[in-house]
């Protein structure tokens, strides 16, 4: 049986997301970046580790600011 506390990512290592980060951080560079890593929860909201070929370093970025890449939802970046 399934753990009732247990949240399910929306995201995939490898699918191509388009971020829109809120005010924080340093604005994006791009819009498209791949999900790297699937983080814990932070408060009510599941945090996923980013990349995109324009950048050389990876974000993190909440669910909130994320949303499936338009075509097939497991497209991904080339490195």
């Amino acid at each position: 049986m399934a753990n009732p506390r247990v949240k399910i990512s929306k995201f995939k290592v490898g699918q191509t997301v388009d971020f829109s980060p809120s005010s924080r951080g340093l604005a994006a560079s791009a819009r498209l970046y791949k999900v790297t890593r699937v983080l814990p929860t932070e408060g009510r909201e599941r945090l996923y580790r980013i990349k995109t070929v324009a950048e050389a370093f990876e974000r993190v970025a909440r669910e909130s600011e994320l949303l499936a890449a338009a075509g097939n939802p497991m497209n991904s970046v080339v490195f």
